[in-house]
């Protein structure tokens, strides 16, 4: 993604004489800015959003700090201005809205086991729909109830399973008949019948990524039971993330330990979520507020 912004930046310095790196001055970055606020996408016919402006910027910095680590005379990072940050809506799903989506799973079919076990995990652990899809069989510890997983920055952290995660995932694997490694696996696809590591000898490397269950097919099948479920949030794998993160601290989890579970390199990442969750200010609004206390008719 980070080429792709650069090679918008790199035909806009085509254009205003910046050839090169050395070139880029704050004054540069800042008629940059101005060029993405006004540029409309090809593909949308849209001006960019906030966040998207901010993704290019960010591409920006990212190339000057490559370039100074590699020793070369460049602009620091910093001086790129990111601008004011469009507010971030932060969508979360309740344990009672998670319980609605699971209701509509088959768990007559294995796919459906499958989408179950995918649910609880995402709500047990706060993984990333990309973690979740890299997972093998041989990561899984249903035993001790947690397993480590890598995430961004190769960063390694251990999550943790809920008595409810661990009774979804053991029913998915003792149901699976072949021998792929990937947790999780597709039931529909180009071929109609499982691959020969499914009866006798051990799978190929090139046969467990062919049947290894895509980002995409999780992001649509936690779509379509948003949509069976009639639920007011546009729900995605990662709102099942910031669901596993709200609901501890309404539970009462410091930040810190929630900052460690999601892997969070910055705390300041983590604090967008105690705006929603602070029991001061509900209380504050249950004490104060008009409409919580008996009118004269």
């Amino acid at each position: 993604m980070y080429g792709q912004y650069l090679e918008l930046f790199s035909r806009w310095g085509n254009e205003h004489k910046v050839s090169d790196a050395r070139d880029i001055t704050p004054e540069v970055a800042r008629q940059y800015r101005l060029h993405l606020h006004r540029y409309v996408s090809p593909i949308t016919r849209r001006n960019l959003s906030r966040g998207t402006q901010t993704s290019y910027l960010v591409a920006l910095r990212a190339l000057l700090r490559y370039l100074t680590l590699a020793g070369q005379e460049v602009m620091t990072a910093d001086r790129v201005d990111l601008g004011k940050g469009g507010g971030r809506s932060l969508k979360f799903l309740d344990s009672r809205q998670v319980a609605r989506l699971l209701a509509l799973v088959d768990a007559g079919r294995e796919s459906g086991v499958r989408d179950r076990a995918i649910v609880e995990l995402l709500f047990s652990t706060g993984l990333r729909v990309s973690e979740l899809v890299a997972l093998n069989r041989g990561d899984l510890n249903l035993e001790s109830r947690e397993f480590s997983v890598m995430g961004k920055g190769r960063k390694v952290r251990v999550v943790f399973l809920t008595d409810a995660a661990v009774n979804a995932l053991r029913s998915y694997v003792s149901m699976r008949k072949d021998r792929l490694k990937p947790l999780f696996i597709r039931y529909r696809g180009p071929r109609a019948v499982r691959p020969a590591a499914s009866v006798n000898r051990p799978s190929t490397i090139k046969e467990d990524e062919a049947w290894r269950l895509s980002v995409r097919s999780v992001e649509r099948m936690v779509a379509k039971y948003v949509r069976a479920a009639g639920l007011a949030v546009k729900a995605t794998p990662h709102t099942l993330r910031h669901s596993f993160a709200t609901d501890l601290l309404f539970n009462g989890a410091d930040l810190r330990s929630v900052q460690e579970m999601l892997g969070h390199a910055n705390l300041a990442t983590t604090q967008v979520y105690t705006h929603v969750t602070n029991p001061q200010l509900r209380a504050v609004h249950r004490q104060f507020h008009s409409g919580n206390k008996s009118r004269k008719p």
